[in-house]
């Protein structure tokens, strides 16, 4: 399932099919692997997905990728800032209508700081809802609703390839991040189902190469997810544990950049464990802390 690193190489435009090239974004992090993944599908009158970052460079070369043709369509898979960035400047230098996802809604207590936040400015022409086909030119993309990394979360079918488009809901090279309040546990999981319901036959994520098997892949996601909140449960204690703790021990020789983003994924398991009955908060004067009921 790994790909040469050399095919992700940011301003490389790599052809992935007769519909489907690839140009990676200059924007590597321990989030976003060697950058944001944008792709363009079709050949004539095209659709760009997953714009990237607000990088002039990256405009520059998406630009200079469909020199000679028709940027018809943006779509976004989320509104976080490394995926929608550049929307609103790929618009208006191609007069192409942007779709996709709906635009942010900011929760109350909205945690700030993670590497991928959400663009404010995004304002699509249109947003895309469960099952809504957009017939291109020789391209027909389905979207599937995918909630759970980010609340606004879609995916996009290329029903003519059998190729699911995941942005960050599923990665080869990742787990993803989930991130309450607008990240979701409960939802995440309930979208990775939903693909297991499905039949496609590659899928094309925003971070790293392709999922080549993917029905394998989310069971091992699943269970992947299954055994994180295994070690979260054997962590708690009788006396409640503070989320910190837990990371600590659940997360050995984490790398600390990632710390943050592990303890906000920790609390998107504990809060899809309260929903479900099997662990209570309590609030103290230090803080949360859980324990099993």
């Amino acid at each position: 399932m790994a790909e040469l690193p050399e095919t992700l190489q940011a301003g490389l435009v790599a052809e992935l099919g007769e519909r489907v090239r690839r140009l990676v974004a200059p924007n590597p992090s321990a989030f976003t692997f060697t950058g944001t993944c944008s792709y363009i599908l079709g050949r004539g009158d095209v659709a760009v997905v997953d714009p990237g970052p607000d990088d002039d460079a990256h405009l520059a070369a998406l630009l200079a990728a469909t020199r000679g043709e028709r940027v018809t369509h943006i779509l976004v898979t989320h509104t976080h800032r490394d995926h929608a960035g550049l929307a609103a400047k790929l618009k208006a230098a191609t007069g192409a209508r942007l779709v996709g996802a709906r635009a942010h809604v900011a929760a109350t207590g909205e945690q700030k700081g993670l590497d991928a936040a959400h663009d404010a400015h995004y304002a699509p022409d249109r947003a895309l809802e469960e099952g809504e086909t957009l017939a291109l030119d020789g391209v027909t993309l389905t979207t599937i609703a995918t909630p759970g990394h980010a609340a606004n979360h879609v995916c996009f079918a290329l029903e003519e390839e059998k190729a699911l488009f995941t942005g960050d809901h599923v990665m080869a090279w990742s787990t993803s991040v989930v991130a309450p309040p607008d990240g979701d546990m409960t939802d995440y999981m309930a979208s990775l189902e939903k693909l297991r319901g499905r039949d496609d036959a590659i899928f094309w994520p925003g971070h790293g190469g392709p999922v080549t098997d993917p029905q394998r892949y989310l069971r091992a996601l699943v269970g992947h997810r299954r055994q994180r909140e295994a070690a979260i449960l054997a962590r708690l204690e009788p006396s409640g544990v503070a989320i910190p703790d837990i990371v600590a021990s659940a997360y050995p020789g984490l790398d600390p950049r990632l710390v943050k983003a592990a303890s906000l994924s920790t609390l998107a398991h504990l809060e899809d464990l309260m929903r479900r009955g099997i662990v209570a908060r309590a609030v103290r004067e230090g803080g949360a802390v859980y324990s099993r009921v």
